[in-house]
């Protein structure tokens, strides 16, 4: 009934342009997504180590209906600065809410923690991050864009393992679009116990993140799933040290409540990708964008139909762009990645 979009990216959800920028040197990066025509948003936050800005905006309460760009950072609380590139760039082009013959761009922003992945964060009196999000909107193209060490994902972890930034897309067949982005940087493992594969595997469409869907079938079971909770503390598993940050998008119209309702569906999409989620070492936040370019032309189709479609495949693609973002992560230093490790167990099973 439908199927990836040509791109297999959220750059499918027509009228969304994304950009990235990072610095090798800092291990560090920032992805903004920026709507061609201000776009409903909404977000749903969960985990106990949070890093956002502008999201009271976003309730369904209050005031303020779209939005101009959706900010993903790296740098813990310093890299919230990098919606502050992303308000000048916004301004410098006259974008934004027009408030008394001014004009104000709205950019909500989270981040992730990648301080302690080994870059060079001595950056003197003023954080890269400002400069970085105004780099990332330059950067901005509604085509394609690499994967992995890409963006808010450069310097990512994923658990043990090297994180990274990840994006899916879903077509249906009357032109419904729903796809995902996020930054892939959990306390919790993306990998079944033993290595032997993705959590998000089920979703798998083709070989998008190595099509190793047989060795999910195989080797997992209730008592594998019972291992992979967390016993003991996680290596590197301070409180405020995690986090996965992303968007999923829509072609189609719903408004800020919807919105918050997808967002929060989309949650389940983490779910199914990263155990365990939503620990207190993490800050998951998603935000979902309409950009109301599709109408549902059949009879009398109800909102909350509309949204539990849209929620459901939102969820699906965010379980795939998380799998996707870890296995196009490449090692910076040290790490071991997803892709050599999967790799190494099918070689051990010949």
């Amino acid at each position: 009934m439908g199927a990836p979009g040509p791109l297999n990216l959220i750059t499918d959800v027509a009228g969304l342009l994304v950009g990235h920028a990072a610095d090798p040197r800092l291990r560090s990066g920032v992805t903004v997504v920026l709507p061609n025509a201000r776009a409903a948003c909404s977000v749903d936050v969960r985990g106990g180590g949070s890093g956002t800005r502008e999201t009271d905006l976003l309730r369904p309460e209050a005031a303020m209906s779209g939005v101009d760009a959706v900010c993903l950072s790296g740098g813990s609380a310093f890299g919230l600065d990098a919606a502050s590139g992303v308000m000048q760039w916004l301004a410098e082009r006259g974008r934004g809410f027009p408030v008394r013959g001014n004009v104000v761009p709205i950019v909500p922003a989270a981040i992730l923690f990648d301080l302690a992945n080994g870059g060079d964060k001595d950056w003197g009196a003023e954080p890269p991050y400002r400069r970085l999000g105004h780099a990332a909107c330059d950067a901005a193209t509604g085509g394609a864009f690499p994967l992995g060490n890409t963006g808010a994902g450069f310097g990512a972890m994923a658990g043990k393992l090297k994180g990274g930034l990840g994006s899916a897309s879903w077509q249906e067949a009357d032109g419904l679009m729903v796809a995902a982005l996020v930054a892939v940087n959990p306390v919790g493992s993306v990998l079944t116990p033993g290595n032997r594969g993705f959590w998000a595997q089920p979703w798998e469409q083709g070989d998008e993140f190595g099509g190793l869907n047989s060795a999910f079938a195989r080797d997992i079971d209730l008592g594998l799933a019972a291992e992979s909770r967390i016993a003991r503390p996680v290596p590197g598993g301070d409180v405020g040290g995690h986090t996965c940050i992303g968007v999923v998008a829509t072609n189609s119209v719903l408004d800020k409540t919807g919105l918050r309702q997808v967002a929060a569906m989309a949650h389940d999409g983490l779910a199914r990708a990263v155990r365990p989620v939503h620990t207190p070492m993490d800050g998951d936040t998603i935000f979902a964008l309409a950009t109301a370019a599709w109408q549902d032309q059949g009879a009398a189709v109800s909102r909350d139909w509309l949204i539990a479609r849209v929620g459901s495949i939102a969820a699906d693609c965010m379980a795939r762009a998380v799998a996707r973002g870890v296995w196009s992560a490449t090692p910076l230093e040290g790490e071991d990645c997803a892709a050599a490790l999967l790799r190494r167990q099918e070689e051990g099973k010949k």
